[in-house]
């Protein structure tokens, strides 16, 4: 039921024509789909972050603070005000991060383009972590999906488990797919980290998932971690 609730989402959702075309470059200057600010872990405020993507030129954003989602508004504000001034502004989605169980290991699942307010996710934006069964990779997944959202495994190779183990129990769960353009090395300007990144993407293309990409920022600048 999962995967073919899943695979609904993923074949109907706006976004999902948007990271079907991500590609190694998309990121940091046209697609930014992870990071942070002062709402979770990050050092940048709302308004902060959303003054850099404006300056950057990002065409697709999603700011995904851990289990918060009190950047959202403020963040459309700011974007609402430049267009008002006749800048473009970048597409925003809704983001959250989310960390759960799979395959017994702690991992963080991003949220991706879900409902405003919808009850299935309330549990998983209070500024933590849940614990018992909420805590899930499943119940993570089907909360998404129920918001109207997809469902992405973040960065795959920062856990303790082969990232070939965690996708493949991922696809089985049902998820929509994974970050694939990830700078595993930190640099001071975000950059996909070779062989690895290639072989999530090669992975995740073979088994027709999404593939997204985001500097993970925590730090003042928006082109990097």
């Amino acid at each position: 039921m999962a995967m073919r609730s899943g695979s609904l989402i993923r074949s109907q959702h706006p976004l999902a024509a948007v990271l079907a075309d991500v590609e190694p470059s998309s990121c940091p200057s046209k697609l930014n789909f992870h990071c942070h600010t002062t709402c979770s872990d990050g050092s940048l405020s709302p308004g902060g972050l959303a003054e850099q993507a404006l300056a950057i030129g990002l065409e697709h954003l999603a700011v995904t603070d851990h289990h918060a989602l009190g950047s959202y508004p403020l963040v459309l504000e700011a974007f609402q005000a430049a267009e008002a001034a006749g800048v473009r502004a970048p597409t925003l989605w809704r983001g959250v991060e989310i960390s759960c169980l799979l395959e017994g290991c702690l991992v963080h699942v991003l949220a991706l383009g879900f409902a405003e307010q919808h009850p299935s996710l309330a549990p998983y934006l209070l500024g933590q972590a849940v614990v018992g069964p909420e805590l899930r990779a499943a119940a993570v997944v089907e909360a998404i999906h129920a918001a109207g959202g997809l469902a992405l495994l973040a960065h795959p190779a920062r856990y303790r488990l082969p990232f070939q183990r965690l996708i493949a129990a991922a696809a089985e769960l049902g998820f929509d797919g994974a970050e694939a353009w990830y700078d595993y090395g930190m640099q001071p300007r975000w950059q996909p980290t070779p062989l690895v990144c290639v072989a999530i993407a090669r992975d995740l293309l073979a088994r027709g998932l999404l593939m997204s990409c985001g500097t993970d920022t925590h730090g003042l600048h928006l082109h990097g971690r």
